[in-house]
């Protein structure tokens, strides 16, 4: 179904012409054969006769069809008593004078209002029986004349009537494309208010999934960068006496600072730790294991179970930093001799477990905010992020182990270069 802006422009102007002419066609075919009427002469009386019918049809037709709010089609009985009047006087006015047939046509044109469908074409037979008898009168005796009588009106009558029930037809159709044509319109309208809605809500989750993201990465490399630099320092005054220790801690000190730098400056870029760049994720965590080690002088003991696979990167991000946290939670809070990180490959998934012997703590609800800077929520969330699941066991203590589970999701297959 056509329902471009130009065809139901098209369409709106013939409905307007048609709606125009059912109003206009009754008077103006009243005003020409009273003019050719009169035209014809005849005695005083017979002419103000003939103006006091043509008021009076004139009259009818305003009252009961012009004023006759649309849709007419609904006002059945209304319009089939103003029907049989315009019949009426248009049999009264052709009796007087035949050129009146001319406003009897009107007949032909107004049927189309008249409902149910049957009804309609009765109207246009009735109309074409009156102008036929009463012009060339009834052929009561010759065969010839009355088959030539009885085509004239079925010819009429089928022409016109499946013309007005066609015009109808078409007249619903184009209402209902227009109707279609406004619900699209509205449907357009409405679609572009929900993108406008949806693109300002995607910015503003955009730019709130950014502000977590940089938390994150500023609370997983320079709060933890910056602690780490802090305790080397520390360490570095009170061996002031230790020349040896001193240039360690001091040289400890700087390597963290360079480290964090760079890592501020990757996380900035949205890059992958620069433990992952170049290296596997074993690689990775069991670097990044020695150096917290050396560090904080705690025996970490890392190892590997199953068959390692290369995991999607925002996955073995995920782990790298998780591990980050927790062991630096170890070695702000923990108290511990020994650490373990154990990295398991088990089919669909892959856990993360990292454990201490540590003093422990009593293990907070998830959503439960403290402000032991543990960084247990960065953890749950960073995990949640790629469909995983964080669990912490730990008592007062009893040390503490905590273990992460992540789908294992392949890597993306390398695209690639000319």
């Amino acid at each position: 179904m056509d329902t471009s802006p130009e065809r139901t422009r098209t369409d709106s102007i013939w409905e307007r012409w048609g709606e125009a002419s059912l109003t206009w066609v009754p008077y103006l075919s009243l005003v020409a054969s009273t003019v050719l009427a009169l035209l014809r002469g005849g005695s005083l009386i017979e002419r103000l006769t003939t103006l006091v019918l043509v008021v009076g049809a004139g009259a009818w037709v305003y009252v009961m069809f012009s004023r006759c709010p649309e849709p007419r089609r609904e006002a059945r009985a209304r319009m089939a008593v103003y029907f049989i009047g315009l019949l009426a006087f248009a049999s009264v006015l052709m009796t007087r004078q035949p050129i009146f047939f001319i406003f009897a046509i009107t007949g032909f044109f107004h049927a189309a209002v008249l409902r149910p469908w049957p009804l309609a074409v009765i109207g246009v037979a009735a109309t074409s029986i009156l102008i036929n008898t009463i012009i060339t009168g009834f052929p009561w005796r010759s065969t010839d004349l009355w088959f030539l009588y009885g085509a004239i009106i079925i010819i009429q009558t089928l022409a016109i009537g499946f013309g007005t029930v066609l015009g109808e037809r078409l007249s619903e159709q184009s209402e209902q494309r227009r109707l279609a044509v406004r619900q699209l319109q509205e449907a357009i309208d409405e679609n572009a208010g929900l993108q406008r809605q949806l693109v300002v809500q995607a910015r503003e989750a955009g730019v709130l999934d950014e502000r977590a993201r940089m938390a994150r990465e500023i609370h997983d490399t320079i709060a933890q960068g910056l602690t780490g630099i802090v305790t080397q320092l520390e360490a570095a005054q009170q061996a002031r006496d230790r020349q040896d220790d001193r240039q360690r801690h001091v040289d400890n000190a700087l390597r963290l600072a360079r480290e964090s730098l760079t890592e501020a400056r990757r996380s900035v870029e949205a890059s992958r730790p620069g433990m992952l760049e170049d290296s596997t994720l074993e690689d990775g965590l069991a670097l990044m294991a020695a150096n917290w080690s050396a560090l904080n002088d705690v025996t970490v003991e890392f190892r590997t179970t199953g068959d390692p696979v290369a995991l999607h990167p925002e996955i073995e991000t995920a782990l790298l930093r998780t591990a980050q946290e927790a062991l630096a939670n170890v070695a702000k809070h923990a108290g511990a001799t020994r650490a373990g990180l154990t990295l398991s490959y088990m089919g669909d998934v892959v856990t993360l477990d990292v454990r201490d012997d540590g003093v422990g703590f009593a293990v907070p609800e998830p959503g439960e905010r403290r402000g032991d800077g543990f960084g247990l929520t960065a953890m749950r969330q960073r995990i949640g992020r790629v469909a995983g699941t964080l669990a912490i066991e730990s008592e007062p203590g009893a040390g503490t182990a905590v273990s992460a589970r992540v789908p294992a999701i392949g890597a993306p297959p390398a695209t690639p270069t000319a």
